[in-house]
């Protein structure tokens, strides 16, 4: 699967800032306009105009209050706060765009998923298949306290939960109404025919639901599934359930032992390893030249907001690094919180001492992925890299300022990166098609065989040539 072209995604909150500690104190910097709709729909265009394949929402219920047992970093530094609900902004930039795909992160701990089938059916239609959930399990004792626990469910206990909402899941998407359930019969009186209609009739340890799907079924049915978690439980689950797996490295070679235990999950979930293409963040400071890329970077780096930094990482991992000397290397610590954010720093690299300081300078720009400086020459040499030698499908690209980052990037990366094959070559003037297409190519709508979901959609299927429904 190497030397394929890479799928490039743009990576954001809809909040003022997102990794990047102090991005909001740049000349330029339009994080302040996340509020206005406006700023949104021009953002969509940019991609869409630059043939981005998507842009992919992370979220969160909760707030960081782990630094220094307050959340007053993060509130100084805007780290992922305040935050809106990513999925009610989806309609209006779709709005705009024709093929532009959409992630959402939504966490399923603390919504039904009942309630969540809906949401997702809902914007799947809306968009004309093209959005993606990637799913969470959230971290936050903040979320938690806020939205009815003493505080979140143990790490393992939360993937267990996991297990049965995607069951419930794919039963209402899958199998709760045939694919010509909707008939519009005026003679007859008959809008859904209700023998294509099926209660779901779960009931189990976490979730009764026994009745049937609230919408019928959207252009991909189930939405494309994303999972990021690099936990060895988090990696199970995605081997079995995700369809693209998002990384995050300090280095390719990293990158690429992710890679492998990913394609190794899905082959013992019994699917084939490339099925599941993985997608690696990585934020890109570029200029015309190596040395005023490099200014560019330095004058980002004195924007960083040390506190801003290490707040961010003490609200992902529950580890308050201002109990540490900032010169103190950091030790290998279990934590409730995001597991794989401290192992990546304290033991994944062997040739790195990480301090506290090394980690807020690293998190600084980009956050938990890597960041590449220089030349469009030099950033296309950097991703063909990463592309080759860590097996990766696609690229999540985070910022410095936004939405300027993406801007150079698209001015100046971009034509170099597509001019040597490592992204696709500009879309034409190709029909617009879901997100799982842009996956898995023309015709792919719905999950592949050998995923859970199609496994319950082959429940109530539609003979092609009688029409009758199977049971």
């Amino acid at each position: 699967m190497k030397n394929q072209p890479l799928s490039l995604f743009a990576f954001d909150v809809f909040a003022p800032a997102h990794l990047t500690a102090g991005s909001w104190r740049n000349d330029g910097d339009q994080g302040h306009r996340y509020t206005d709709l406006e700023y949104w729909k021009d953002v969509a265009r940019m991609l869409e105009e630059a043939s981005f394949d998507g842009i992919f929402f992370a979220d969160t219920v909760g707030y960081h209050d782990v630094y220094e047992g307050s959340p007053d970093w993060a509130m100084r530094d805007a780290a992922q706060f305040p935050i809106n609900d990513p999925l009610l902004l989806i309609s209006g930039m779709a709005a705009v765009t024709e093929h532009l795909t959409f992630g959402v992160t939504s966490s399923l701990t603390y919504e039904q998923p009942y309630l969540m089938a809906r949401r997702f059916s809902t914007l799947d239609h809306l968009t004309g298949g093209r959005v993606g959930w990637n799913i969470v399990t959230s971290y936050s004792d903040s979320a938690a306290r806020n939205l009815g626990l003493e505080q979140q469910l143990g790490h393992d206990e939360r993937y267990e939960l996991a297990e049965e909402y995607m069951e419930v899941l794919y039963k209402l998407w899958e199998s709760s109404w045939d694919d010509d359930a909707v008939v519009r019969d005026a003679a007859a009186a008959t809008y859904i025919e209700p023998s294509r209609v099926h209660p779901i009739e779960h009931s189990g340890k976490y979730f009764t639901v026994p009745g049937f799907a609230l919408c019928e079924p959207s252009p991909q049915r189930t939405p494309v599934l994303f999972q990021a978690g690099s936990s060895s439980r988090g990696m199970e689950f995605g081997g079995k359930h995700a369809e693209a797996v998002f990384i995050n490295a300090v280095s390719v070679g990293q990158a690429r032992r992710s890679v492998e235990k990913i394609r190794l999950a899905a082959a013992e979930a019994g699917r084939d390893p490339y099925d599941i293409k993985v997608v690696v963040l990585l934020t890109v400071v570029v200029a015309s030249t190596d040395e005023e890329a490099e200014a560019k970077h330095e004058g980002h780096l004195r924007n960083v907001s040390i506190e801003g930094a290490l707040a961010r990482f003490a609200g992902w991992t529950g580890l308050d690094l201002s109990a540490y000397d900032l010169d103190t290397p950091l030790r290998h610590v279990q934590t409730k919180g995001v597991q794989s954010l401290i192992d990546m720093f304290s033991k994944a690299d062997p040739d790195r001492e990480w301090t506290p300081r090394e980690v807020a300078r690293f998190l600084g720009i980009g956050g938990t992925g890597f960041t590449i400086v220089g030349s469009p020459e030099t950033v296309a040499a950097e991703v063909k890299r990463w592309r080759d030698e860590a097996d990766v499908d696609g690229i999540n690209l985070s910022y410095a300022t936004k939405p300027g980052s993406w801007q150079d990037f698209i001015d100046l990366a971009l034509p170099e990166l597509r001019k040597q094959g490592i992204i696709a070559p500009a879309r034409t003037t190709a029909q617009p098609t879901t997100l799982r297409e842009k996956f898995y190519g023309a015709g792919n709508q719905h999950t592949l065989p050998g995923h859970p979901a199609t496994e319950h959609r082959t429940r109530h299927t539609t003979d092609a040539v009688t029409g009758a429904a199977a049971h």
